[in-house]
């Protein structure tokens, strides 16, 4: 393992580009105080990464959108993610059980 790989510990979620992914983005900074947030415009996509875990709440996605919002509806924008999911009805975790 390169030394490189030991210092990447970055989980969360890849998201086609739109509405959703915007939101996303403002509600990761919001639902994750303290901790970086990095957003990388791919133009299609936004992988949005934070180091070890992270938490995307439904309650912070509707202020952001400004409307309702089903925790599933991710899914259908989620083109990929890091790490490990805990996906409820209230949230999505990205995780990590055990860092490199």
């Amino acid at each position: 393992m390169s030394q490189d790989a030991s210092l990447n510990n970055m989980v969360g979620p890849i998201v086609r580009a739109g509405e959703v992914a915007d939101a996303v983005a403002e509600a990761m900074e919001i639902d994750n105080p303290g901790k970086e947030v990095i957003v990388d415009d791919k133009l299609a996509y936004l992988r949005i990464s934070v180091e070890d875990e992270c938490i995307l709440r439904k309650e912070t996605m509707e202020e952001v959108l400004g409307h309702s919002f089903e925790m599933r509806e991710l899914e259908i924008n989620l083109s990929s993610f890091a790490g490990k999911i805990e996906n409820t009805k209230d949230y999505v975790r990205f995780y990590f059980e055990r860092h490199l």
